[in-house]
């Protein structure tokens, strides 16, 4: 059994694997990370072969992830997961291969280990990424944008009188001006997903993850497949990798 911890830029989630038989934990975010709020977390696992981690955050962070480990199950081997030229079929497209960030990486080697096919990978978290693999594996490259709570908070914090929604509201053209951020937002992201795939056959398999996975995904054109655990998936596929 190993541990899999996802460490984003707002919240960590984490599960325990059984092959990629996956058991998602309580997610907490990022202001929440301590020794004691881990050590809650985890007290009443079994004692994991491995802990895998993927962390796109601070690296003080990540130490408090190290602290935790070392005090539950001393001597216990952390994994810290890298992008790499190329693993498990997936061939990075980034000339330097360490600078994509892991939790793409992952989330590509999860996807194209399960779909064995030509892919659009969108992850909708503090940032959403789209992420194109052709059918060889061979990563086509990939775009980012403020994910949605970020392009609000931006709006509020530098226009005078605009202020983050608070609820959600009917698609389409809004005569409110909560409901126009809202809409508004969503709309840029679906719109960014929807011009990759325009020129993309049928048979191009879309994959949606992430926090706000749900939401974009119900107002594209194409359906996706929803897989909240991708990044735990690639953690999990790669844990017993070579370094």
């Amino acid at each position: 059994m190993n541990l899999l911890v996802d460490m984003g830029n707002s919240r960590l989630k984490w599960g325990i694997s059984n092959g990629l038989d996956i058991v998602q934990g309580i997610p907490i975010a990022n202001t929440q990370i301590n020794l004691n709020t881990l050590a809650q977390l985890w007290r009443e696992i079994p004692s994991p072969e491995k802990i895998a981690v993927s962390c796109v955050s601070t690296g003080t962070l990540f130490d408090q992830v190290l602290l935790a480990a070392n005090t539950l199950w001393p001597q216990i081997s952390v994994f810290r997961a890298k992008s790499v030229a190329s693993a498990l079929g997936v061939t990075n497209a980034y000339q330097e291969p360490g600078k994509l960030g892991v939790d793409r990486w992952l989330c590509m080697v999860s996807a194209y280990q399960n779909f064995q096919k030509a892919l659009c990978i969108v992850d909708c978290g503090t940032a959403i990424t789209v992420d194109l693999v052709d059918v060889s594996g061979k990563h086509l490259g990939g775009l980012i944008s403020p994910g949605l709570n970020l392009m609000k908070e931006s709006l509020a914090k530098r226009t005078a009188y605009l202020k983050l929604p608070d609820a959600t509201y009917p698609f389409g053209l809004a005569v409110k001006t909560d409901a126009a951020i809202h809409n508004g937002t969503l709309s840029a992201a679906c719109g960014m997903i929807e011009y990759i795939l325009k020129n993309q056959p049928d048979t191009l398999q879309l994959i949606v993850t992430g926090g706000d996975a749900q939401v974009v995904a119900s107002h594209l054109y194409r359906e996706a497949f929803i897989d909240p655990d991708l990044v735990l998936r690639g953690l999990a596929l790669t844990v017993h990798q070579p370094e």
